[in-house]
């Protein structure tokens, strides 16, 4: 035998290596004397698991008569099977309905179900190998229901210090208790910069028990594509600390991993297609229980601030200048949703098929939320990393909202806040429900220096028309400020929580309600954070102050749809499915509009040039 061959220095070098990562794995960093550190647990190790279990957890949709799952799996072995079944209970029998090769980068398995039944519900079970399998529950669409309730959330932080090793159980329960019809996680599902896969396992862990038997939105924002901002820019590279350039930090492949792994469950994207480092696009739409929910992508197009605005702080995206012009970074070619996006919006919100309300879900609201960052000193004024930024973007997002009278639900901010936005007068276009993080890492508070306008008797006075950092019209009714020293409990005094959306698609009202964790969210002493619960009116998200009304309009038919043209140019101010046989259009004074009706799209003209003030009428409709 001959003799192996080493490389002496080269096996000195690695001994002296190993000793010196044992002498520190053994001795506390920058420990000071006396002192004691506790050993850092491994949050995100991936555990083994038998062949039996290598099925994490799964997501699913149903849209349109299409079932669209993705199983999640843990890594598989060299020699394991590469197939997983999809599998349903037919007459007390399973019956194999789909299979697909697992996606080994990121180990997905996304499946593709047409002709679904949506009328019945059914168990299903994802099968790999002849011991895994994963059991849940597809379930009907709930068309039946006059309210349709969907538990939102966001920053599922898991850092101790933000109380983010607490258990989530609270949560599970509370959306059990309130049998949530949708889950909707608006972003931040992931706070790890490098380890997606592994800490989208552990929140699968904590959350595939209520996500297995409901249909699940997830929108990965910034901090799941591993950077601590994100302005997408199409896809582009960012080389800037901070990003404030616009672009991906991870290289696009880690990028189409995260959107596989959060999105491809989703209905398919109305505009497919990929762009810069072959990122794909998945913005669509969502139809269930009667709600057409739009999905929307606010950070993959937005253009970067650095290099495009004045800088008006230390960083190119923070506003510190009290004094300076907000029209001065509004700068021409900055985007936020991008034209594509903002035509898909105009179609939605004129497309009432099956439909009875509209809610729009994005990452983040569109204002600039808080004044305080950080810490209880560190106000700033404003925040390019919010959607109060470009002004002539956010505009043109909430008026082609306003047009379907959606209310938009949203996260991002780490603080929960409940806004009625403004475009040309205050209050004149939707409402936005920011729900508070699941642990709070980043803390933000509203707090104006000047007490808002207009606010409603005995509310707060960081409450009423006030206009952000950007100069944009907004209203707010709540916000669920932490304390300026957390403390002691490390959820509550952070603010963290959940909210929950209730849509009533009987009498089109909405109620918002905002859960602080750890509580009982069906006992009765349980209290919501201030401001909240809010109830309000399908019909308040386009309902200007400066308003008035055409004549009442009379139907022989039971809730159809209708819109209003302005006869000048054309242009449609909004489209609704009314509730009920009666309705009296809201509208501007001082123009004309032709009407127009119909059962499920409004394709007869009616009435021509009508305004406010003018008769009532009665309408047959074809």
């Amino acid at each position: 035998m001959k003799p192996q061959n080493y490389n002496h220095l080269g096996l000195y070098k690695s001994l002296a290596l190993g000793c010196l990562a044992m002498l520190f794995a053994a001795t506390p960093l920058l420990a000071q004397p006396g002192t004691k550190k506790k050993p850092r647990r491994n949050l995100l190790a991936i555990p083994e698991v038998e062949r039996s279990e290598v099925i994490c957890f799964a997501l699913y949709t149903v849209h349109d008569n299409t079932l669209k799952l993705t199983a999640q799996l843990y890594p598989l072995e060299s020699s394991d099977d590469r197939t997983v079944r999809l599998e349903i209970e037919k007459d007390g029998k399973w019956v194999e309905v789909a299979k697909t090769k697992v996606i080994e980068t990121g180990w997905t398995a996304p499946f593709r179900v047409e002709n679904w039944d949506d009328a019945q519900q059914r168990k299903y079970r994802v099968m790999h190998g002849l011991k895994a399998s994963y059991e849940g529950i597809i379930r009907k669409n709930p068309v039946d229901k006059d309210e349709i309730v969907v538990a939102g959330f966001t920053g599922n932080s898991i850092q101790p210090a933000h109380g983010g090793d607490i258990s989530r159980q609270d949560l599970i329960d509370n959306v059990n208790r309130i049998d949530a019809d949708v889950l909707f996680f608006s972003g931040d599902q992931v706070y790890d910069h490098n380890r997606h896969y592994a800490a989208w396992l552990k929140f699968g862990r904590d959350f595939g028990e209520i996500i297995k038997d409901r249909p699940t939105l997830c929108l990965p924002d910034d901090h799941d594509v591993g950077q601590p901002n994100l302005w997408g820019e199409n896809g582009k590279i960012s080389t800037l600390s901070g990003n404030a350039d616009g672009g991906y930090r991870q290289p696009g492949v880690y990028v189409q991993e995260v959107e596989r792994a959060q999105t491809s469950h989703l209905p398919d994207p109305v505009h497919p297609r990929k762009i810069g480092q072959g990122i794909g696009v998945y913005y669509t739409n969502l139809n269930w229980g009667g709600i057409d929910f739009a999905i929307l992508e606010d950070r993959k197009f937005k253009s970067g601030p650095a290099g495009r605005v004045p800088k008006q702080g230390p960083r190119p995206d923070h506003i510190r200048n009290p004094e300076y012009d907000p029209a001065s970074v509004d700068v021409d070619g900055a985007v936020l949703l991008g034209q594509q996006q903002l035509d898909f919006l105009d179609a939605w919100a004129a497309d009432w098929h099956q439909a009875k309300m509209k809610v729009a879900l994005s990452q983040t609201i569109f204002c600039g939320g808080a004044h305080i960052h950080g810490a209880a000193n560190g106000r700033l004024h404003a925040d390019m990393d919010s959607n109060g930024w470009p002004q002539t973007g956010r505009n043109k997002a909430l008026k082609s909202l306003r047009k379907a009278f959606a209310f938009h639900y949203a996260g991002d901010q780490h603080l929960a806040t409940l806004f009625h936005h403004g475009v040309d007068e205050y209050r004149d276009a939707v409402w936005s429900f920011c729900v508070p993080s699941i642990a709070n890492l980043y803390l933000r508070w509203w707090e104006p220096l000047e007490p808002g306008a207009n606010r409603e008797p005995g509310s707060p006075e960081y409450t009423g028309d006030q206009l952000d950092g950007f100069g944009n019209k907004v209203t707010n009714y709540a916000a669920a400020n932490p304390e300026k020293m957390p403390a002691g409990n490390l959820l509550n005094t952070r603010a963290a929580g959940f909210g929950i959306v209730r849509l009533n698609t009987k009498t089109r009202e909405i109620t918002m309600e905002c859960w602080p964790r750890n509580v009982d969210v069906t006992d009765p002493s349980a209290k919501q954070y201030p401001g909240w619960p809010r109830t309000i009116s399908q019909f308040d998200n386009y309902n200007p102050p400066s308003w008035g009304q055409l004549g009442e309009l009379t139907f022989d038919v039971d809730s159809p749809v209708v819109q209003l043209v302005d006869s000048a140019n054309g242009e449609i101010l909004y489209t609704v499915r009314v509730s009920g046989k009666r309705f009296a259009p809201g509208a501007p004074k001082g123009k004309t509009f032709h009407v127009k009706v119909g059962k499920d799209s409004p394709d007869t003209v009616v009435i021509k040039d009508a305004n406010v003030g003018s008769p009532a009428q009665s309408v047959q409709v074809k």
